[in-house]
């Protein structure tokens, strides 16, 4: 195999490969990236078993092959070299020859036969997505998702995709049993005849850490697909991949709370602020911060024993009863992280039951978080 290929091509393909490979060293193979040159340019494929991702870069190939190389180390070469062109190249035992300008690196590689395949994937099934919208429904629940939860299928999104007969809605649920992010939209016109009228599916977090990054960076509508057990998403010649998680999502819709209970309406950046400032003091695990709602404003408390405490006050437009209750600082900021109106609604009935969290201006969020006991 010999290439050239200009530095800023192939940084990007590796930047994008960082996030799929497996850092855990099981299969050492799995933490390569495998290069396929072609007459039309250079195949980058990347794969943990369970996501696979594949692009095509432009390439002046002058001899077809291929070779798996690690991601970590070629990135780390990439980053380093000016701009410009680099000349790649294989010999013998699976060794590759990188030379950009006066430097050379000799980097050890293995061989391509043994890298795991990508499925097998059709065109047909796709639906186009306004990529905008997509990412911001990602944005708005990924926070949610549990991290290596116990529970295994609080760590993905559920995706459900629902086609009538003149609009294709897009909903994304994300929960760790304290929090969840519901947040749907409008993302297309109808689908095709045989498109099922509801798809459900449940992607892994990691995967939809990929699809939110291929969607920053703009450029060209989604495609997204799903099979028995298989997330096809496309993206200007792009492809990922993700197995489909096995089991059956928590009912999320009993723990979302009746619009009747007690409401408070509040600045979204002061509400912020005052969090961040008085969760300085709060207990290191917990962030347990007190809230009051009271006639007119709103009152957050912290303590720790060992350092101190801290109050604060801040305006709110509230007419009910005074309630006290808590909640961990951290799972707030993260709620008010995703909304980008000025103001914000929290609302709840007792001091334990869920506080249901909205954004005035847009129906399609809605976000519950679980107060803790202080």
């Amino acid at each position: 195999m010999k290439l050239r290929i200009a530095r800023e091509e192939l940084l990007t393909a590796l930047q994008r490969v960082q996030g799929v490979v497996e850092k855990r060293n099981t299969m050492p193979i799995l933490s390569n990236i495998l290069l396929e040159a072609k007459p039309e340019g250079v195949d980058i494929l990347a794969t943990d078993l369970e996501i696979g991702m594949r692009g095509l870069y432009k390439a002046s190939v002058q001899e077809p092959g291929s070779i798996t190389l690690s991601a970590r180390k070629l990135y780390e070469i990439l980053k380093e070299l000016r701009d410009g062109e680099i000349e790649l190249a294989t010999g013998e035992n699976n060794w590759a020859t990188i030379q950009a300008g006066k430097s050379q690196f000799k980097v050890v590689g293995l061989s391509s036969s043994e890298y795991p395949a990508l499925p097998a994937i059709e065109r047909e099934g796709l639906t186009p997505l306004a990529g905008s919208g997509l990412l911001q429904l990602i944005r708005k629940t990924l926070f949610a998702v549990g991290d290596n939860d116990a529970r295994y299928i609080l760590n993905g999104l559920l995706v459900t995709l629902t086609t009538a007969e003149k609009k294709t809605t897009l909903r994304l649920v994300g929960t760790d049993g304290h929090r969840l992010a519901v947040a749907e939209q409008e993302v297309g016109g109808a689908g095709g005849k045989d498109t099922p009228k509801e798809i459900k599916a449940i992607i892994p977090k990691k995967a939809a850490h990929e699809m939110r990054r291929l969607l920053e960076e703009g450029d060209g509508e989604p495609l997204i697909g799903f099979t028995k057990n298989l997330l096809i998403f496309r993206k200007s010649g792009l492809l990922l991949t993700s197995r489909l998680m096995e089991g059956n999502y928590p009912n999320y819709q009993q723990v979302i709370p009746k619009e009747q209970g007690k409401r408070v309406t509040v600045d979204k950046a002061e509400l912020e602020g005052a969090l961040r400032r008085v969760a300085v003091l709060s207990r290191d695990k917990t962030n347990a911060v007190k809230v009051t709602f009271s006639s007119g404003h709103m009152t957050l408390f912290s303590s720790n024993p060992d350092f101190g405490e801290a109050t604060e006050e801040l305006p709110a437009r509230y007419g009910g009863e005074p309630l006290t209750t808590g909640f961990n600082a951290r799972y707030l900021l993260e709620v008010l992280g995703v909304i980008d109106e000025e103001t914000v609604s929290l609302q709840m009935d007792t001091p334990l039951s869920p506080c249901l969290i909205r954004e005035p201006g847009n129906a399609g969020f809605t976000c519950v978080v679980m107060p803790i006991k202080i």
